[in-house]
This record gives C-alpha cells, structure tokens and sequence, in this order.
C-alpha cells in the first residue's frame, strides 16, 4: 500500500483562537495607550490634590479675615484663634496638606502655608498665602500653574 494512490482527506477543520503575534501586538498597543495616558492621569491627580491645598488656604484666609474686621487683630490680646481656627497646625479637610498659620508679633499679618503630608508634589511643594494677598510656592513650578483656578 502505497501512500501516494490514496488520496488525502480533506476536512473541515477551523483552528480558534489568536497566534502569538497577534497577542504580542495587542500588548505593544497596550503598553503605548498606557505610556501616554499614566502622566496624564497623574498630573490630573496632582491638580486636584493642589486644588484641595489651595481652597484649605483660602478657608483659613477668610476666617481670618472675617476676624480682622470685626477685631482688628488677626488674633485676640491671648493668642487664641478665632472660631473656626483650632490651633496654628491643622490637617486640610481629606488631610492631603498641613497648614501652618504664623501670625506676625503686631496681630496684623499672617502667613498661611500649606505642606503637602500624604503626597510628594515636585512641581509646588508647599503653597503660601499672606495677609497682602501675596501667593507663593517653594519648587520649580510657575506661580500660574500651582494656582490655577
């Protein structure tokens, strides 16, 4: 019995599934969506994260402020805080920042920091705010980017 008189059967047979390159090439698209989407999705987290910095800030300034006006001091003659003010350390609201109230000897300036304690953030590090209005930051980044609205 020879093997070339007989004739192959031919069946219907369809192999399923992916081959190795197609799974290799779904991966690569993967890891290019996720190169491009990671800083982005970072620098969203961290604009939020100043956003709550920022507000915390603004709440102490118009306690304070709110103070000033009925008592022309930002404190009283005993160095207590207005209502609303604990103490001169106080976590923000989720406890992203530490705010740290330094009123000058006189009870007429004030300087409000905020330093972030749960997160490092290396474009704004700590954010400043005066009693003049004045805002700061103490890293690299542009005032226009660490205080956006």
């Amino acid at each position: 019995m020879n093997k070339l008189f007989y004739p192959k059967k031919r069946t219907n047979v369809y192999i399923e599934g992916f081959s190795l390159i197609e799974l290799m090439i779904v991966l690569a698209i993967i890891g290019i969506l996720t190169a491009i989407a990671m800083p982005n999705y970072t620098d969203y987290i961290q604009r939020g994260q100043r956003a709550e910095g920022r507000a915390a800030l603004t709440s102490v300034a118009t306690i304070l402020e709110r103070f000033y006006s009925d008592n022309n001091q930002f404190t009283t003659v005993d160095d207590t805080f207005p209502p609303g003010v604990v103490n001169a350390q106080r976590l923000s609201e989720t406890g992203l920042y530490t705010l740290n109230i330094a009123i000058e000897g006189t009870r007429q300036t004030y300087t409000l920091s905020a330093v972030p304690t749960s997160f490092i953030d290396l474009e704004c590090g700590t954010l400043t705010l005066q009693s003049n209005g004045i805002k700061g930051q103490d890293d690299p980044g542009t005032l226009a980017e660490c205080w956006q609205k």
